[in-house]
């Protein structure tokens, strides 16, 4: 790099369809994001997204690759400074080819690693397949803030270097595209009668799960029954069908009991939001930071959470406590609709500290990239 030219950037996906949806984890979105970040730093001169498997780059991917190109290894290797690795590994070969160009390599950690380690082996649930690669020639490890807590010692240790926090990065632009065509944009609208609860974690490990909500909701029920029409709890088909444990729990609930709770599978969140939910009723567990938190209050709607981390966002509860959490789920019941546009207001302008082009966070980045390139490579 030199300062005329500035890096050459390059952030990895892996993609599995040539035309996959954004919206069935936030791998892809997250990498796009950190692109749309990283173009404002002043060191940066361009940004690719770089698929590492075998799948065809066509324009049927879900976002403009004009704005955001995209592009093989095989293209990418010998015009980045810095290769990202986000959402697709390389390999060792791959790896010495850029080490002997002089390029850089970061581990960008986004997710719960330790968690998904420990129920893989806890519970036999393959993870890596038949050859784990852990690439321990990496020149900087770094990490969103909520997986520091749990998986920064797992990362350090297996890959032998530091992990640093980094700025969380959202933008609207996804949600902004895909609700364009929902009613009022996909706006929470205020609406007379009893309120329908929205539960919408993945249920696919113990961070997201949907128990806590589901209970808070019943304290909710069991105070205000007339104020509540429908307890709404997605991606809980399958447990709600073939799971006893899970079928007999929820039996002994009100909700259940009086048919004002339903078991849903999988739905895109603007969609679901817009056509099904007034209040979203969360629950996390060292996940303290999702895209979804962002979204949802982006767009207007009540989100009752416990997320330390964005905790002047919606209507925080904490910890555990579920009762604390009915009662913002009945405040909101009683007083959102009265603010609703301040409240989406205020939201946006709180969300403001995640988008590209934040002063703090470029600042950030950038100060990230300069000492990446001052160190000697590894």
């Amino acid at each position: 790099m030199t300062p005329s030219t500035g890096l050459r950037i390059g952030i990895t996906i892996g993609l599995h369809h040539e035309a996959e949806t954004l919206w069935n984890n936030g791998i892809k979105q997250n990498a796009v994001f950190l692109a749309e970040a990283l173009k404002h730093c002043p060191s940066v001169a361009s940004v690719v997204l770089v698929n590492t498997t075998a799948t065809a780059i066509t324009p049927a991917l879900p976002w403009d690759q004009t704005r955001w190109p995209t592009v093989t290894f095989e293209a990418a290797k010998d015009n980045v400074d810095v290769l990202i690795e986000l959402g697709g590994q390389i390999d060792g070969a791959q790896t010495d080819y850029l080490k002997q160009r002089g390029a850089r390599l970061v581990s960008y950690c986004c997710g719960f690693e330790y968690v998904h380690a420990m129920e893989s082996m806890l519970f036999n649930k393959p993870l890596w397949g038949q050859n784990l690669y852990v690439n321990q020639r990496y020149d900087d490890i770094w990490m969103v803030p909520q997986v520091a807590n749990i998986s920064q010692p797992f990362f350090e240790v297996l890959r032998r270097t530091e992990a640093r926090p980094v700025p969380f990065v959202w933008s609207p632009v996804f949600l902004d595209e895909r609700s364009r065509t929902l009613p009022d944009a996909g706006v929470y609208q205020p609406r007379s009668g009893p309120r329908r609860l929205s539960v919408m974690e993945p249920n696919i490990n113990v961070v997201k799960f949907c128990l806590y909500p589901i209970l808070l909701a019943e304290l909710s029920y069991r105070a205000r029954p007339d104020a509540i029409a429908l307890l709404q709890v997605t991606n809980s088909e399958r447990m709600a069908k073939e799971n006893m444990e899970f079928i007999m729990l929820m039996n002994q609930l009100d909700l259940v009991r009086q048919h004002k709770a339903v078991f849903l599978g999988r739905h895109e969140t603007p969609v679901f939001l817009a056509q099904n939910t007034d209040i979203v009723v969360s629950h996390q567990w060292e996940n303290p930071l999702n895209y979804f938190y962002l979204e949802t209050c982006w767009q207007g709607y009540p989100l009752v959470h416990n997320a330390h981390l964005c905790a002047d966002l919606g209507y925080y509860y904490r910890g555990n406590d579920v009762a604390a959490g009915s009662a913002r789920v009945l405040e909101a019941i009683d007083t959102h609709d009265a603010e609703a546009t301040a409240y989406r207001e205020r939201q946006r302008g709180l969300i403001d500290r995640y988008l590209p082009g934040n002063a703090a966070a470029t600042e950030v980045y950038n100060q990230l990239l300069l000492g990446l390139m001052q160190r000697p490579a590894r």
